[in-house]
């Protein structure tokens, strides 16, 4: 343990500044997304920028691209919450509410994370040196759908990003990347509250909705 503290206080100095804002604007975009604030868009958009370009310059060209699908992802993200025409002229509607999906769709979700997983994965393990190809395929293939659900409020999408975060931590502890597992350790919690956090919210919509009608 006082290794594992010591090579991350280690790492945390040597951090850039870039490294540090795109951690900063990740954790910013945590926060907001969880109060269903659109502002969370632009943090993400930035933070991925950032993260895009430092992936890059260590060779990164996988996690790269993935950042590059979030900036894009920040942008739909942005437009769903905020920007839809739906909403232009309903200032006090929402753009889109929070919803939970049925048992099928997860069942379908994690069936196509699981079959683009084993490709991706078998496709890593004959062609390149990449380490642990099968949990680096998950996370990445799970987080593109579960960006995804984010844009739409699909209210589980919380609790994806647990599994996520958890996996990614295992990923970045055998990598020696110990203060990255440290912020997806952070990041756990925060998911945590975030999806008790929106099924709050979607309760109170559903009563407010139930409420109007009986008017």
């Amino acid at each position: 343990m006082l290794d594992f503290l010591s090579t991350a206080q280690q790492q945390l100095l040597a951090t850039s500044a870039w490294e540090l804002v795109a951690v900063l604007l990740a954790i910013a975009y945590l926060l907001l997304a969880l109060r269903e604030n659109s502002l969370c868009w632009y943090c993400a958009f930035a933070s991925t920028a950032i993260f895009t370009a430092l992936f890059w310059n260590v060779s990164l060209l996988m996690e790269s691209a993935l950042n590059v699908y979030y900036m894009v992802m920040a942008v739909y993200g942005w437009w769903q919450w905020r920007g839809r025409k739906e909403a232009v002229n309903k200032p006090d509607k929402k753009a889109i509410e929070i919803s939970a999906w049925p048992l099928r769709n997860h069942l379908l979700a994690w069936g196509l994370i699981a079959g683009l997983t084993l490709v991706s994965g078998s496709l890593l393990v004959h062609t390149t040196a990449a380490a642990l190809p099968y949990f680096d395929s998950f996370t990445t293939w799970a987080s593109v759908l579960t960006t995804w659900m984010v844009t739409q409020k699909i209210l589980e999408n919380w609790l994806y990003w647990i599994v996520i975060d958890a996996v990614s931590i295992f990923l970045y502890v055998d990598r020696g990347l110990y203060l990255t597992s440290l912020l997806f350790f952070a990041y756990v919690i925060i998911v945590a509250f975030g999806f008790f956090a929106w099924r709050k919210r979607m309760a109170a919509d559903k009563s407010e909705g139930l409420a109007a009608l009986s008017r």
